[in-house]
C-alpha cells in the first residue's frame, strides 16, 4: 500500500518524507487555505515546492467545473512539475476532462467519490486514482469501508488499472482495514501515519531494555 499525506503543510510533508515511508502528498482548495496560501501564482509555487520535497505523486486540485476550464487548468498544473496528478471532481464534465487528460498522457486523480457507480465512470475515463471519502461516509452513517472493497471487486473483476484511493481517513483503524481490503493508496494526515508507530507494550518493553541494561552496565 502506499502512503499519502493529506496536506499542504511543508513541514508535515517533509516529515512524513524523512520517515521512509511517503509515497505521495494530496491537497485541495480547503488545505492551501488552511496553510494561508492565496493567490494563483502563490498556489502554483506551493505546488512547486511539495513536489521538490517528495519523489512522486502529487495531487494538485482544479477549481474549474466545466469541461473547457478544467482542462486548460489541468494542462497548467500538470506542467508545474512532472510529479503532478491532476485532481479533477466527479462530475461530468470532469469525467470527460479524465478522459482528454488521459489521451494527453496527464496523470489524473479523481475525486470526490461517494459511490461505486462513480468509481466504474472514473476507471472508464481512464483516471490514475479514485478517491473514495469514506470518513464522510462514515459521518452520515455509512461504512466507507464497505465502499472501498466494493471498488476494489469490481476493479478486480475487470482488470481497471485504475488505483483506489482511500481519502477522508481520520484513524489509524481506517487504514489498517483500507489495508486488509486491498486499497491501493491511503491518503491520511501526519498523525494518522505516526500513530502507526504507537503501542503501549512497545513503550514498556524498550523501558525494560533499557532498564536492564543500565543495571548491568554501570
Amino acid at each position: 500500500m502506499k502512503f499519502f499525506i493529506d496536506t499542504a503543510n511543508l513541514d508535515e510533508i517533509q516529515e512524513a518524507y524523512d520517515l521512509g515511508v511517503l509515497d505521495g502528498v494530496t491537497t485541495n482548495p480547503s488545505l492551501m487555505a488552511k496553510e494561508g496560501i492565496t493567490g494563483q501564482e502563490n498556489i502554483l509555487k506551493h505546488y512547486k515546492d511539495i513536489c521538490n520535497i517528495v519523489d512522486d505523486n502529487v495531487s494538485a486540485e482544479v477549481i474549474s467545473t466545466t469541461y473547457a476550464e478544467m482542462v486548460e487548468e489541468g494542462r497548467k498544473l500538470a506542467a508545474i512539475d512532472d510529479k503532478i496528478v491532476v485532481k479533477v471532481p466527479m462530475i461530468k464534465d470532469g469525467v470527460k476532462a479524465i478522459k482528454q487528460f488521459t489521451s494527453e498522457g496527464i496523470r489524473t486523480n479523481c475525486t470526490l467519490i461517494f459511490n461505486a457507480g462513480q468509481a466504474l465512470l472514473a476507471a472508464k475515463a481512464g483516471a490514475s486514482y479514485v478517491s473514495p471519502f469514506i470518513g464522510r461516509l462514515d459521518d452520515i452513517c455509512t461504512d466507507g469501508l464497505d465502499l472501498i472493497e466494493q471498488i476494489v471487486q469490481i476493479y478486480s473483476n475487470y482488470g481497471y488499472e485504475t488505483e483506489v484511493l482511500a481519502a477522508s481517513v481520520r484513524h489509524n483503524m481506517h487504514l489498517i482495514k483500507c489495508a486488509e481490503i486491498g486499497a491501493d493508496v491511503a491518503t491520511c494526515p501526519l498523525s494518522v501515519i505516526t500513530g502507526l508507530l504507537k503501542h503501549p507494550l512497545t513503550d514498556s518493553g524498550l523501558e525494560k531494555f533499557l532498564a536492564d541494561y543500565a543495571k548491568g552496565n554501570k
